[in-house]
């Protein structure tokens, strides 16, 4: 009786053991994957004290959403975001993805839903709560087909 306990477990052992494999496997994949979250959030309004101690005053939810929304409302209905310093091909330049970077600069992607390419802003966020912003520098991707 004993002897098949014995190959009973040796059977589960056997099924276990590749299960313990995979399940470390995996949390070294998530272990990886958190360290490129937080690499890629390292250049972030959100997770600057440092840069957000610069609105403390203006006492905002979300100082990014707040920026954001103010950049996105310089999409014009129709025709090219002011912004961008090209003229649309296929449609009309808009601003797309957003990066606030910290208190003072942001990187955006535009396209016309064909072209694309970004531009790097300065921005001011006033006691009044209003934003400027200034283009810094822009490119425009070719298409290589």
């Amino acid at each position: 009786m004993s002897d098949v306990k014995g190959m009973k477990i040796e059977k589960l052992n056997a099924k276990v053991s590749p299960l313990q494999d995979r399940v470390s496997a995996l949390q070294d994949s998530v272990q990886n994957l958190n360290l490129k979250v937080l690499d890629m959030q390292y250049f972030s309004l959100e997770n600057n004290d440092d840069a957000l101690a610069y609105y403390e005053h203006l006492n905002l939810d979300d100082p990014a959403r707040y920026i954001a929304d103010k950049l996105l409302e310089t999409n014009e209905p129709s025709g090219n975001n002011p912004l961008i310093p090209y003229e649309g091909m296929e449609g009309d330049f808009k601003l797309n993805k957003i990066k606030i970077m910290n208190h003072k600069w942001i990187i955006v992607d535009f396209s016309d839903g064909k072209y694309w390419g970004e531009v790097l802003l300065k921005y001011e966020l006033k006691d009044d709560r209003g934003v400027d912003f200034t283009l810094i520098d822009h490119l425009l991707y070719t298409r290589s087909n």
